[in-house]
């Protein structure tokens, strides 16, 4: 799968979540076939109930660009196929897919959480401009496209759109930040595949991950406490030194034992 870990592309944003989509895909994926015939699927035979062929092909384009299915992202597919709650599963979704999507990613942990902290109470479409405009001066990006002043404001809505589908944000026209609690399986997932990519246990602590779910590093730490005390994990912490021991061996083991 080509890397877009540092392509802008206003199309995916417009496209939105697709978390229900993406959802009914993974459940019903033939690991028996190849993407491109699980992709084919869904445009030809509209097996997610789309309300046009068109709709059904841009869902295809997105889940193309988003997921490696058959490598890194097969944890969502298999959960999704074990009827994994959706309220444990679109933590991880978004997780999976910002991997590689660079605006969605870079906006929830450059802007959404730095005006979350600032205690930003009200959140429209123009606030998001200044941040889209200081993107064109930002180094190693590759733009997809120029962007009109009216894909501007679709993407700026989009983005805004994206985080509330996600529980992030509430509202429509004017955003506020919702009361967001990442369930304890969902960070268990997070915490087993950030360990997997970083061992330094402080370093995971004050991975910029966690601004995704809007959480800093003392909500981390509040939150290995807590399920160290339900011996969920092993977390100790002498001073700036940190260990976590975790109950499984990756994050895609841990998966396995949410089915």
């Amino acid at each position: 799968m080509e890397a877009r870990s540092r392509v802008i592309s206003s199309f995916t944003i417009v496209k939105g979540s697709l978390i229900e989509e993406t959802y009914s895909v993974f459940r019903d994926w033939d690991y028996s076939v190849s993407k491109f015939e699980n992709l084919r699927h869904v445009r030809d035979d509209n097996s997610i109930g789309a309300t046009s062929t068109n709709w059904a092909l841009n869902v295809t384009k997105v889940m193309n660009r988003r997921f490696d299915p058959e490598g890194r992202d097969r944890p969502l597919v298999e959960l999704a196929k074990a009827g994994c709650e959706r309220e444990l599963w679109k933590p991880l979704l978004l997780y999976h897919m910002t991997r590689d999507e660079f605006l969605v990613r870079d906006f929830l942990v450059n802007w959404l959480f730095p005006q979350f902290r600032a205690g930003a109470y009200r959140l429209r479409t123009d606030d998001v401009f200044p941040y889209l405009n200081g993107l064109q001066k930002m180094s190693g990006i590759d733009w997809s496209g120029s962007w009109s002043d009216s894909t501007l404001k679709r993407v700026g809505s989009g983005l805004l759109r994206i985080a509330t589908d996600f529980g992030l944000l509430q509202g429509s026209q004017i955003r506020e930040f919702a009361s967001y609690h990442l369930p304890d399986e969902s960070f268990l997932y997070l915490l087993h595949a950030m360990v997997e990519r970083e061992a330094n246990a402080r370093r995971v602590i004050d991975a910029e991950d966690w601004h995704l779910f809007l959480m800093g590093a003392e909500d981390v730490e509040r939150a290995l406490l807590r399920l160290h005390q339900f011996r969920r994990i092993d977390y100790e912490v002498a001073g700036s030194l940190a260990q976590i021991k975790l109950p499984a061996a990756s994050a895609a083991d841990f998966a396995r034992e949410l089915h």
